[in-house]
């Protein structure tokens, strides 16, 4: 049987000198060493051996196995060395070949515009103040004058999920809950932006979610020539250095006076053009002195602190300073539209 097992290496040694690929090498491995293999065979006749004969048998059998083994792994990693060889070379890169370019996102120009003007009285010194978009009639309607069966609320068409919750109609809620958080503390001085929603129908300056930034002040002796101070350095910034803008009276339940604000028209500087309708204004936000009431509800003394609120439309600012004419232009994600403030 020792014979019988050295022709046998000898045999597998020959037969591996001259495999050439990984497949012909597993049929080797069959072929000599698996569980029908020509060893496997050896093996099963070591039961007639004498007990003094199977342990040197034995060693050489394991002799055998292990030098079959060792070429065979080193016929393995030769085949696998070469295979990731040629892999290499079929996959080299020329990296002297021009790159291809990859289509790159932008901010959106609503976030865009958003950012700007958080920026701009970010470095006034107000801070940033958030609130709920599903809001309750008492924070979005009474507690800024506006009781129920109010008639100035059908000035905004209400989403309601109950007859107390609702989907807030603007960002003013998020000035009373500011104002009641403070006890009276001042001065506060805050913007507020966010999502509202009112049942609108789309159009070209209309949609039924829209995003609105507002302002609040509390303070000693806020007066009106703070708020229109204020609002000149913002469209000043936003517009540019020549921007000046106006004041009209005008009505809202929180605040008193009130006024809405035209700024100078920026396509044609204030000469009038068809954008502003030959006037050479544009209207861009409303404003006035915090209603007396709105303060009570707030927790402040109306006869001690005064304060002053705007609040605009993020849309309709970009709208102005980019010049677009429709504002579902933002909502219908045209990459060629959108692309264009990639660039601004």
């Amino acid at each position: 049987m020792k014979e019988r097992l050295e022709a046998l290496r000898e045999e597998a040694l020959a037969s591996l000198q001259h495999v050439e690929h990984v497949n012909a090498l597993q049929e080797l491995r069959v072929k000599y060493l698996g569980k029908k293999g020509a060893l496997t065979e050896v093996l099963r006749g070591m039961g007639s051996l004498s007990a003094e004969e199977r342990p040197v048998i034995g060693q050489v059998v394991n002799d055998v196995r292990a030098a079959i083994e060792a070429v065979m792994d080193e016929k393995q990693n030769f085949f696998q060395q070469e295979e990731t060889n040629k892999r290499l070379n079929e996959e080299t890169i020329d990296v002297s070949l021009p790159g291809r370019c990859l289509p790159t996102g932008s901010i959106h120009p609503l976030n865009k515009v958003a950012q700007e003007i958080e920026d701009i009285f970010i470095g006034l010194g107000y801070s940033v103040a958030e609130g709920p978009e599903v809001e309750t009639d008492y924070y979005n309607f009474e507690a800024l004058n506006l009781p129920k069966d109010h008639p100035a609320r059908d000035m905004q068409d209400t989403f309601y999920i109950t007859e107390e919750i609702l989907m807030r109609t603007q960002t003013s809620p998020v000035q009373v809950r500011t104002m009641q958080a403070s006890h009276g503390e001042t001065p506060i001085r805050i913007i507020c932006p966010g999502k509202v929603y009112r049942r609108d129908d789309d159009d070209a300056t209309h949609s039924f979610q829209f995003n609105q930034i507002e302002g609040l002040v509390v303070g000693k002796n806020i007066r009106m020539s703070d708020l229109k101070g204020t609002l000149l350095q913002f469209a000043k910034q936003m517009f540019g250095e020549n921007s000046q803008i106006r004041l009209r009276p005008s009505f809202f339940p929180f605040t008193e006076p009130s006024a809405e604000v035209d700024v100078t028209c920026a396509q044609c500087g204030g000469c009038g053009c068809r954008m502003c309708k030959g006037t050479g204004w544009l209207e861009i936000l409303g404003c006035g002195m915090v209603h007396p009431r709105v303060l009570e509800m707030g927790g402040y003394d109306p006869n001690e602190v005064t304060g002053f609120a705007f609040g605009m439309g993020v849309e309709r600012i970009a709208l102005l300073k980019y010049g677009i004419d429709d504002i579902r232009h933002f909502y219908t994600n045209d990459t060629r539209f959108l692309s264009q403030f990639a660039r601004m």
